[in-house]
């Protein structure tokens, strides 16, 4: 399946993260800090590293006050398709 199409997806993901960091005049030490990460571990989510734990990404937008917009971004309720098949979230799938 396109391992390409996400990597390289992964990869503009990162390059907005530094982006906010940028634009907040933020620094890799101050987001580390205030996300309780490394350095190297943000370093690799501004790159695209595929390997960070979702976690870590997570607390980075929570640390950019990013979360609420990503949260928001993913709510199934906030399409048109996802209001359109609302009863689907309440089935319960079949394993």
């Amino acid at each position: 399946m396109g391992g390409y199409k996400i990597d390289r997806e992964i990869t503009e993901l990162g390059e907005h993260v530094r982006g906010w960091r940028m634009v907040l005049n933020l620094t890799a030490q101050q987001v580390a800090e205030r996300a309780d990460i490394s350095r190297t571990t943000l370093r690799k989510i501004e790159s695209g590293d595929p390997n960070v734990s979702f976690a870590n990404v997570a607390q980075v937008f929570r640390a950019l006050g990013a979360l609420d917009l990503v949260v928001d971004a993913l709510d199934p309720l906030g399409s048109d398709i996802g209001r359109l098949r609302a009863g689907n979230l309440t089935k319960k799938r079949a394993r």
